[in-house]
């Protein structure tokens, strides 16, 4: 796709999981060091024009990403807060969630949370209905991401909806 578009798709690996449909059973992060390493090696060889960010699953390899994306500056940044896995395990430390917020969120161009990780950056439960979901992306957009879509795809029901808030 990137290809067909005329965009040279490329990539930083932060974390390597073990994991199958019902446990994550390991989580192997790449040294703040040589995460660091692959960020200033891309950016100074490609033309950056957009970022999407993953599992950062430490405090300090938040803090690497958000010092990149503050000395690169690319124009557009999505962040999509992966946090927990679909098995329940989490993907990102607990102590990491402020690092997080404070860090990166308002570097954001886009924040993607789904319903359970908008709750855990709230630190309270997002109801999936409509208005709570629009009161979850308003309480987010308020830290700094400049638009924030609230996935429902966590959601009940037949039809799930998705919140954008851009302020």
């Amino acid at each position: 796709a990137f290809s067909a578009l005329g965009a040279y798709g490329c990539g930083v690996i932060a974390a390597l999981t073990a994991q199958n449909t019902r446990a994550v059973t390991g989580i192997h992060e790449v040294p703040p060091g040589f995460l660091k390493l692959q960020l200033d090696t891309l950016f100074d060889d490609v033309r950056i024009d957009a970022v999407k960010i993953g599992m950062l699953a430490s405090r300090e390899l938040i803090g690497v990403v958000a010092e990149a994306l503050r000395r690169y500056a690319p124009p557009f940044v999505v962040l999509d807060p992966v946090m927990v896995a679909k098995s329940g395990d989490r993907l990102l430390r607990a102590e990491a969630v402020d690092a997080l917020k404070r860090e990166l969120l308002p570097l954001a161009t886009v924040l993607t949370p789904n319903l359970p990780e908008a709750g855990d950056l709230l630190g309270h439960a997002v109801a999936d209905s409509t208005e709570a979901m629009r009161d979850a992306a308003r309480a987010l957009h308020a830290l700094g991401p400049k638009h924030v879509l609230v996935k429902g795809g966590h959601g009940s029901g037949d039809t799930l909806v998705d919140v954008l808030v851009d302020g």
